[in-house]
């Protein structure tokens, strides 16, 4: 990023949180909606027993969608704590390997209700975190990484925990900006291949807006 381009976007998060710094929450507003954009990240993991070369499944860093519907449900001096329904929605997760079990790519879904406690609520600055438990859906392509059919379950479903930071920003009444991190960790996809491992940490970083209503 240029030195230009690195100036504007810190001049304009200086105006937004000099904006947001003057708000404060109107309790005649409980709900909120919010929608973000980012993308999930997820390790690579090594094929067990493997000795052939690029013996690992690795992911591609995907776009995903994040949708969210919360309450307010109680404050306390500067806390507050809202019932949260976070979902986000992993359009479609690259793999990559060096032979050909694996399928080509998959599409998940994670949807955990939670709690989540605010900072500073009442103020126009908020930084959050959230914890939940719900599920997740993964659905794997029906062919192979270099072609051919895939031989394996083509979806899978598992419990998902969920574990979220962020910060809200409202420079205005109703509508805000949302920065967020949350890590879906889940049972495994079904790869066709031992990795090892019973559960993934999928990472979604995203940002976007919020309605208070």
């Amino acid at each position: 990023m240029s030195a230009n381009r690195l100036a504007a976007v810190f001049a304009s998060v200086v105006i937004l949180v000099s904006c947001a710094v003057a708000q404060e929450r109107s309790y005649d507003s409980p709900n909120e909606l919010s929608a973000t954009f980012g993308r999930t990240f997820v390790s690579t993991q090594t094929i067990q027993n493997a000795n052939w070369f690029n013996h690992e499944v690795r992911f591609g860093d995907e776009e995903t969608i994040g949708l969210n519907y919360s309450r307010l449900l109680k404050t306390h001096g500067i806390f507050a704590l809202s019932g949260e329904v976070p979902l986000a929605v992993v359009i479609d997760m690259d793999l990559n390997s060096g032979r050909n079990l694996i399928p080509e790519n998959y599409a998940a879904l994670f949807v955990a209700p939670s709690a989540r406690l605010n900072f500073f609520n009442e103020q126009g600055v908020s930084p959050w975190v959230s914890f939940g438990g719900g599920y997740a859906r993964f659905k794997m392509a029906g062919h192979l990484l270099f072609g051919g059919p895939n031989p394996g379950p083509t979806s899978t479903n598992t419990f998902a925990l969920q574990f979220g930071t962020g910060l809200d920003v409202f420079p205005w009444h109703r509508w805000g900006l949302r920065l967020e991190a949350r890590d879906f960790w889940t049972g495994v996809p079904a790869l066709n291949v031992d990795t090892g491992r019973s559960r993934q940490h999928n990472y979604y970083v995203g940002g976007g807006v919020i309605y208070r209503f």
